[in-house]
């Protein structure tokens, strides 16, 4: 049972989104709060495994409480995503650096909500395909065109990494790349130690980083 906090200071959207979950086969909303500190004491109080935080949120903001939960000096993080609106780009961008796994558009629909739950569950990441490229292609400064001959990934890491910023699954890589499930994990798992990268989000970072996501 894959056990999820929600985090907005909407009461429709909480309700909207416990409904959504709460009606899936193997997911339960174990808890629901309506500002960032309810967010964060919760959080490290149920230890849920996916926590969906809203950016704007009172008392603490979502960008600050996925820090706190889920940031590069926590021991042992929590799985943030992000729920957003278009007009938030610079808050995203941020959230993802504080180590959100992944964020969603608030009108995504309930099946990429579940979509989403599903993935951070399972250690790997979903950005609303609406907003990957609009949003990271605005906000990464690209390197220069010699920056990918010097990265410490071989050409067959660099091939899924590529897949990886362009939103493919790992069942859907293993089938464009003509390799097993297994050898896309393991290469994902690979480019990930060598960049230090905490998720697969930051792999689509360093991606466009990089000019390989096209």
């Amino acid at each position: 049972m894959i056990r999820v906090l929600i985090a907005d200071d909407q009461a429709m959207v909480r309700t909207g989104f416990r409904m959504i979950l709460d009606a899936t086969e193997g997911i339960e909303v174990v808890g629901e709060v309506d500002n960032g500190r309810d967010a964060v004491t919760k959080a490290k109080h149920l230890r849920p495994d996916v926590c969906l935080f809203d950016v704007r949120m009172p008392e603490l903001d979502g960008i600050t409480a996925t820090t706190l939960i889920a940031g590069p000096d926590v021991d042992d993080p929590l799985r943030v995503v992000v729920i957003t609106t278009f007009d938030l780009d610079e808050y995203v961008y941020g959230a993802l650096q504080a180590g959100a796994i992944g964020f969603l558009l608030k009108n995504a629909g309930p099946d990429l909500l579940v979509a989403a739950v599903r993935a951070a569950a399972n250690g790997d990441s979903l950005i609303s395909p609406e907003i990957t490229t609009r949003l990271l292609q605005h906000l990464v400064v690209p390197n220069s065109p010699t920056a990918t001959d010097q990265s410490p990934l071989t050409d067959r890491e660099t091939d899924v990494v590529a897949a990886v910023a362009r939103g493919g699954s790992n069942a859907e890589i293993a089938e464009e790349l003509y390799i097993s499930v297994s050898t896309v994990k393991a290469h994902v798992a690979s480019a990930m130690a060598k960049l230090g990268a905490r998720n697969r989000v930051e792999l689509v970072i360093w991606a466009y980083e990089h000019q390989l996501a096209g």
